[in-house]
């Protein structure tokens, strides 16, 4: 008798280590931002707002500065199933077409804007096409407004930028645009800017202040100008592993994504302040542009889009429609 006892104890410890594994399950939630970063802070905070509704049932555990790769492997994992979450930004628009509205210069305003065509134009129209190619977008984020670096000269209007090398993210459009800037662009992983910037393999780089600060791009560049050329979202994306969670997990972690967007907008703002401020601290020169000018010779870069991207007319005009008039 006493050893049926132990013997049932034993398998009843066994089942109940075994649950417990199970409600513990990791969630991989990977980024490329640095320590500090609008990406990182972003989920940071998602994975603490998460972990405390999921009690026992599961973990997100968020993994930043490339540890699980660039944005393009951590994709390529999220289809495999070896990650759970990614939060891509630029290269979204490499991976699904119609991400490409993003890489269009100075469509979106402000944050308020950026709002409205989430909610009217990405969730309603883009996301299923994301899902169509095995990404499940749970929330919209922000990577921020981009800006210029680099070690020649003040860049006040396009002609500035002739014949400086450039890193940009991948994506095609971003080069694109950067060509008919008159730049050289270069499309590079996000972890080997500093080391391109610091041995002259670039001249430069673009990116928003919450990501040039925490990058300590300013060790390795002498010119900040304040072009805010593009906005950039970042997006909560989930892929093959997703079904694998049971629906309350999936719940949390959708309902989260979603609550994290007005946060994330907050949290952006402050950044831009205090940053742009820590950057001119650190010595870097900083410069208005003419902001006309840039406008006025991106056009070309609307029109290849309107062309070549079914659909593309459309959604940059409905995407405009929702700003507000000056």
């Amino acid at each position: 008798m006493q050893i049926k006892r132990f013997i049932t104890a034993v398998v009843m410890a066994t089942f109940g280590l075994v649950g417990h594994a199970q409600a513990q399950t990791e969630i991989k939630f990977g980024h490329v931002g640095e320590p500090g970063s609008l990406l990182d802070q972003s989920a940071t905070e998602f994975a603490r707002r998460a972990n405390e509704k999921l009690g026992d049932k599961a973990k997100v555990i968020a993994y930043g500065s490339s540890q699980l790769g660039n944005d393009t492997a951590m994709l390529q994992k999220l289809k495999l199933g070896t990650i759970d979450l990614a939060l891509p930004t630029t290269v979204m628009s490499s991976m699904v077409p119609v991400f490409g509205l993003f890489e269009m210069p100075y469509l979106v305003q402000d944050r308020e804007h950026m709002k409205r065509i989430r909610d009217e134009v990405v969730m309603p129209d883009m996301a299923s096409q994301a899902e169509e190619a095995g990404f499940k977008i749970l929330g919209v984020w922000e990577n921020g407004f981009r800006q210029i670096t680099n070690n020649k000269r003040p860049i006040n209007t396009p002609e500035d930028l002739k014949g400086i090398k450039l890193r940009v993210p991948s994506g095609e459009w971003r080069v694109k645009m950067f060509e008919t800037y008159g730049a050289s662009p270069s499309p590079m992983a996000f972890s080997e800017v500093f080391v391109a910037l610091q041995t002259g393999v670039m001249d430069g780089q673009e990116n928003p202040y919450a990501q040039i600060y925490p990058s300590r791009f300013y060790e390795v560049q002498d010119y900040l100008s304040k072009t805010n050329h593009v906005y950039t979202p970042g997006y909560v994306v989930a892929g093959r592993s997703w079904s694998k969670f049971d629906p309350e997990v999936q719940q949390v972690l959708q309902e989260t994504a979603v609550e994290m967007q007005d946060v994330v907008y907050e949290i952006a703002a402050r950044l831009d302040s205090e940053l742009l401020q820590s950057l001119i601290d650190e010595g870097m020169q900083v410069n208005e542009v003419d902001t006309e000018a840039f406008i006025a010779a991106s056009q070309p870069v609307y029109d290849l889009f309107s062309e070549t991207v079914d659909g593309g007319a459309e959604l940059i005009e409905k995407a405009r429609a929702l700003a507000v008039a000056e």
